[in-house]
């Protein structure tokens, strides 16, 4: 999520010369002149923060190739960024001559909404009907590709075109489950019966980074557990009031606490990032991980040692998720047409199927040509909790700058230092501040 976009603006030398020095040190660079949809660009620069053996990365990466092939004259300029940059500094950035013509961003209200009300992207909406993008793309996929005026998804104007799904679910060592005799759990009281378990025998049950989003989503997850669709439509696209100390939020800090004091979570995870959290489970530190769909094809390909599965949050009909994340063109692109031909090719049914063939989770692909099992299973449970509306999206979504402020308020709860009750005040002003921005 970007920050709010005055907090970077000044009109001091000093100020000015520190955003300089912060473009040159992500080695920005802008095209050449071109004309206004850059239809006769030369360069085409591309950012996006996906690893180049996961399933997005090698699917983007493919997708490349063929935008070269079809633009003999155009050279492509990638830029790997991390999400971390991108999600600092794009307001910054996307604001200056340094934008690049199109980029992987994250969707929702802070983020590719926040931008979008800033007037820093492009509307899309008249080049995804004639391409054909909004028909291969489900209405509750569409909910995060569209903004209204004030920058909340769900509807207005298209600013981001996603070419893949995501939803957060829970990986597990099979071996390690064998070895202490544990089942597969189908409820929260088996999956809290099966942690105890590994916490009898001196494992610690959960990697987390709490120093990044993973913590803030079992958070939410737990949230979901008492939660129906009225309260993530209140909550998300702010259709009715959020009650921070009603039952959803107030099982979900709790059980975290207590998940915690009981030892499934290890206090030092606070100052654990999601990467790091990621290795500790591919190398089989620890029996099991929730997290997105976003890290299944990166194990399918780095995991030797151990079988691992996955199964849904245990009794939850919602769950953390959504379409993935969005191609958007800034506003500032120089070359538009070219972005747009890209989009195209990332759309392709060969790049779709490419993408489930690597476990991603493809928005268009022929599932008859998804060739492994594990990968078809993996799509199926994604259709099936679109299908039946269970997409809960994330979190942090609502306001801008509110990953920083579950960051901060999920680090409390791991390291005692706050109360359920005080992180639910935390996490409740900003949100409250948001709205009364909106005048809602």
């Amino acid at each position: 999520m970007s920050r709010e976009d005055g907090m970077f603006r000044s009109r001091t030398s000093v100020a000015a010369a520190a955003a300089a020095l912060l473009v040159a040190s992500l080695g920005l660079a802008g095209c050449g002149d071109s004309g206004s949809d850059g239809s006769d660009a030369t360069t085409l620069t591309l950012w996006h923060y996906e690893g180049p053996t996961s399933a997005m990365g090698i699917a983007w990466n493919k997708a490349i190739e063929e935008f070269k092939a079809a633009h003999p004259g155009v050279t492509v300029k990638f830029e790997e960024k991390s999400f971390e940059q991108i999600q600092q500094n794009a307001g910054m950035i996307l604001n200056s001559d340094s934008a690049p013509d199109i980029m992987e961003y994250n969707k929702g209200n802070a983020t590719a909404g926040l931008l979008s009300k800033q007037g820093l992207l492009t509307d899309l909406t008249d080049e995804a009907g004639k391409r054909g993008w909004t028909d291969a793309l489900s209405t509750s996929l569409q909910t995060t590709a569209k903004y209204d005026g004030d920058g909340v998804m769900g509807s207005g104007k298209i600013y981001g075109i996603p070419n893949y799904g995501e939803y957060v679910m829970v990986y597990y060592n099979k071996d390690m489950f064998a070895k202490y005799h544990v089942a597969v759990p189908t409820t929260l009281d088996q999956f809290t019966a099966a942690m105890d378990t590994f916490v009898r025998n001196g494992v610690t049950p959960l990697s987390v980074g709490g120093a990044e989003y993973p913590a803030q989503q079992i958070f939410y997850e737990l949230a979901l557990a008492k939660a129906n669709r009225a309260f993530v439509n209140n909550y998300q696209l702010y259709q009715g009031k959020v009650d921070f100390h009603g039952p959803e939020f107030t099982y979900g800090a709790q059980t975290f606490a207590d998940w915690v004091s009981k030892g499934y979570i290890a206090k030092n995870s606070a100052g654990i990032k999601a990467e790091d959290m990621g290795v500790a489970f591919e190398r089989g530190k620890f029996p099991i991980m929730i997290s997105g769909s976003w890290w299944y094809g990166r194990f399918a390909n780095e995991i030797k040692d151990f079988d691992w599965g996955t199964f849904l949050f245990p009794g939850n009909q919602l769950h953390p998720g959504s379409s993935g994340n969005l191609w958007v063109v800034p506003t500032k692109s120089k070359a538009k047409s070219l972005a747009y031909d890209f989009i195209d090719i990332t759309m392709k049914p060969e790049i779709q199927d490419l993408l489930g063939n690597n476990g991603g989770v493809p928005v268009a692909a022929d599932t008859a040509k998804i060739t492994d099992a594990k990968n078809k299973e993996l799509i199926d449970n994604f259709n099936t909790i679109s299908s039946s509306d269970g997409l809960a999206f994330y979190p942090d979504w609502p306001a801008p700058g509110y990953y920083d402020v579950l960051v901060g308020a999920v680090q409390g709860l791991i390291n005692g230092s706050k109360t359920p009750s005080a992180m639910l005040d935390e996490i409740a002003g900003p949100y409250q501040d948001n709205l009364a921005d909106l005048g809602r």
